[in-house]
C-alpha cells in the first residue's frame, strides 16, 4: 500500500459548508451536481456506511455523549489514537504523554489546532472536556472518574501547554479508554449544562471535516482546508449513507456506489474479492478470539484436566473453517492477539505454535487419566461414574456460532462425551449468563492492547456477572492469585513489567484452561481500490476499522500509487 501527496481542494468545499439549520432539525445545502473532479493528487469522493442506525436516521445529533449520533468519527478527535494491531500510541490532540509518578498522567496538547469555527484549541479545552465528565457522571463514558479498572482521577489541571491527571492510587489500565475522550470546544459546551441531553446540530469540531448536508439519510461531509494535518487528509467529500445487509452491501460494493464496508460479508473471498481481483479487497483483521466458555461452578468443567483434554481435542482448523470460511486464523490458547502481540509472549513460549494441536488420541488419553472412564452406552462418565450430557448453549440466528458449535459438539461425541447443541434466543443466552444457567457456550474475548481489562477481565472475579449485567468474566474464574497479577498489571506503567505480569496470565491460559481460544473474531474491512489506495492490510496492518480517523490520513489516490 503506498503512501500519501499533497492535497489540493474541489470547488464545492465552501459552498457546501454553508448550510443552514432548518425548522425540523435537518441540515439542508444546495443539492445536485457531481463530486468534485480530482487531478491525481486528491480523492473527490469516497462512500462509507452511515454510522447511525437505521431506526434512529433523520434526526441531526453529532453530540458523541448521544446514544444514537449521526456520526462519532469526524468532527470531535481524540487525545491519541492507539492502533488496535500494533498497540502504537500515535499522537494526536495531545502530542506526547508521561507518567510523572505512578499515580499522575500528564498530556502535552498540540499547538496550532484550530476549532472548525476558527477559534483555537487550547488545553483549557481538554481539561474542560474532562471535567465535565465529574460534573456530569452521565458523560463519564471512560470511567475516569469512577473506580473500574483503576482507582478514579481526583483532578485535572492545565500547567502551560500539559493536561495533568492526578489519581487516588494505580490507574494505567485506564489509559486505553481515556485517550479515547473526544475533546469538545469550552467556549460552545460550556453553556449547553447537561452535555448527555444536548442536540448537537452544527458541530465545531477539531475533525478533518466540516459539515456539508444531511438530509435526514445521507450525511455528506467536505474537506477542512484549516484542518491541523490538511496535507495528510486527501478525501475532499466524504459520504456516510445506508445501512446495509450482506447482500446489499456487496451489491454496492461491486457496483462502485460504495467504497468500503466493516459488516459481514460471509465468505468475502468468493462474494466479491474474486469477482474482480485487482479492485476488490477485503482484509479481517483479528480484533480479539472466539473461546469456549466453561460453566466453572459445576463438574465436570471445574476439572483443568477435563478442560485440558477438551481443549486437545477440538479442531480449530474444520472450527474456523465452518464459522468464518477459513478467514479467520485459529485463535492462540495464550489469549493474546499473535502474531501482532508477540511482544508480550513470556521466554517460554516465544517462538513456539501456541494453538493447540487438534489431537483425538491425546484428548482421550487425558480423560481416561482423569478418570472419564467410557460407560456401557458408549459415553464417558464422571469420576464418580455418574453419567453427565452437557448442552451446549447457543444463540438462535448467530450462524457462525452455530456452525461452530455443531463442529465442537461432533468433536465431543468423539471423545465419548454425551454433548447436544441447545439453541435458545439471544436474550435468553444472556439471562443464562447471568444466573450461571449453562454448561458451555461461546464468548468474545478482546483483543485489545490494555491486557489487563482485555484478557485480565476473562479471569478476574470482580468480572463476574451479576443477576442484572452481563460481564467478561462468564465462565466464573475465581483464584485470589490471578485477581492480584491483574491488580499489579492494571496499576503497572513499566513495559517490562507489564510483560512479565502479563507472561503470568499468558501460563495460567496454557496451564490452567480457565477458557479455550478457538478462532480469532474479525475486525471487518472491505474495500475498493479504485477511488483509494492505502487501506490496511495483512501486509501494512497499521490499523482496524475502529481507527477510521487514521486511516483517512493514509489513503491515496490510485494515481499517486
Amino acid at each position: 500500500m503506498k503512501r500519501r501527496t499533497l492535497l489540493t481542494t474541489g470547488p464545492l468545499a465552501a459552498a457546501l459548508v454553508a448550510g443552514t439549520v432548518a425548522c425540523s432539525g435537518r441540515i439542508q445545502t444546495n443539492q445536485g451536481g457531481n463530486a468534485p473532479a480530482g487531478d491525481g493528487t486528491t480523492i473527490p469522493q469516497l462512500t462509507f456506511p452511515s454510522e447511525v442506525a437505521e431506526n434512529v436516521a433523520g434526526i441531526a445529533n453529532f453530540n458523541p455523549f448521544a446514544p444514537n449520533v449521526t456520526s462519532r468519527t469526524y468532527f470531535y478527535e481524540p487525545l491519541m489514537i492507539r492502533s488496535s494491531m500494533n498497540c502504537e500510541v500515535v499522537p494526536w490532540i495531545a502530542t506526547e504523554f508521561a507518567w510523572r509518578d505512578e499515580q499522575t498522567l500528564v498530556f502535552t496538547i498540540r499547538e496550532g489546532v484550530t476549532w472548525s469555527d476558527g477559534e483555537p484549541l487550547t488545553p483549557d479545552d481538554v481539561a474542560f472536556t474532562l471535567n465535565l465528565r465529574k460534573e456530569y457522571p452521565g458523560a463519564d463514558d471512560i470511567g475516569l472518574w469512577t473506580d473500574v479498572f483503576g482507582a478514579p482521577a481526583e483532578s485535572v489541571e492545565v500547567e502551560g501547554q500539559d493536561v495533568v491527571i492526578s489519581f487516588s492510587g494505580l490507574a494505567a489500565a485506564k489509559f486505553d479508554s481515556l485517550i479515547t475522550a473526544k475533546i469538545m470546544p469550552q467556549h460552545v459546551w460550556g453553556e449547553v449544562g447537561d452535555p448527555t441531553q444536548y442536540v448537537d446540530e452544527a458541530p465545531v469540531g477539531t475533525g478533518p471535516f466540516a459539515l456539508g448536508s444531511y438530509n435526514g439519510r445521507r450525511l455528506q461531509l467536505t474537506r477542512r482546508e484549516d484542518y491541523w494535518q490538511a496535507d495528510k487528509v486527501l478525501i475532499e467529500e466524504l459520504i456516510l449513507e445506508g445501512n446495509y445487509d450482506a447482500t446489499n452491501a456487496a451489491l454496492k460494493l461491486a457496483a462502485g456506489e460504495l467504497d468500503a464496508y466493516w459488516g459481514e460479508i460471509p465468505n468475502p473471498e468468493q462474494a466479491f474479492a474474486a469477482k474482480d481481483p485487482e479492485l476488490n479487497h477485503f482484509w479481517y483483521a483479528p480484533a480479539g478470539s472466539t473461546v469456549l466458555t466453561y460453566n466453572l461452578t459445576k463438574a465436570p468443567f471445574d476439572d483443568e484436566k477435563f478442560r485440558e483434554a477438551v481443549s486437545q481435542g477440538l479442531d480449530k482448523d474444520e472450527i474456523s473453517a465452518k464459522a468464518t470460511y477459513s478467514v479467520m486464523a485459529p485463535a492462540s490458547q495464550t489469549g493474546l492477539k499473535l502474531p501482532y502481540a508477540e511482544n508480550l509472549l513470556p521466554e517460554a513460549y516465544a517462538g513456539q505454535d501456541t494453538v493447540l494441536p487438534f489431537d483425538t488420541a491425546k484428548a482421550e488419553e487425558l480423560l481416561d487419566a482423569a478418570g472419564y472412564t467410557v460407560g456401557a452406552d458408549g459415553f464417558r462418565t464422571l469420576p464418580d461414574g455418574s453419567a453427565f450430557a452437557p448442552k451446549f448453549l447457543v444463540q438462535a440466528g448467530w450462524i457462525d456460532y452455530q456452525a461452530a458449535a455443531d463442529v465442537i459438539v461432533r468433536n465431543l461425541q468423539t471423545m465419548k462425551i454425551n454433548a447436544s447443541v441447545q439453541t435458545s434466543p439471544p436474550e435468553a443466552v444472556d439471562q443464562a449468563k447471568k444466573d450461571t444457567n449453562f454448561d458451555l457456550l461461546l464468548e468474545y474475548l478482546h483483543g485489545g492492547c490494555e491486557v489487563a481489562r482485555n484478557l485480565g477481565s476473562k479471569l478476574s472475579s470482580d468480572q463476574v456477572p451479576t443477576e442484572d449485567t452481563v460481564k467478561a468474566n462468564v465462565g466464573r474464574w475465581e483464584d485470589p492469585a490471578t485477581d492480584e497479577i491483574i491488580a499489579q498489571l492494571s496499576g503497572e506503567t513499566d513495559p517490562e513489567a507489564q510483560k512479565e505480569l502479563t507472561g503470568q496470565l499468558v501460563e495460567i491460559m496454557m496451564t490452567k484452561y480457565p477458557v479455550t481460544p478457538l478462532f480469532y473474531a474479525p475486525a471487518r474491512m472491505i474495500y475498493r481500490t479504485d477511488k483509494a489506495e492505502g487501506w490496511p492490510s495483512e501486509e501494512d496492518p497499521y490499523g482496524t476499522n475502529s481507527e477510521m480517523l487514521m486511516i483517512i490520513t493514509r489513503l491515496v489516490p490510485p494515481s499517486a500509487s
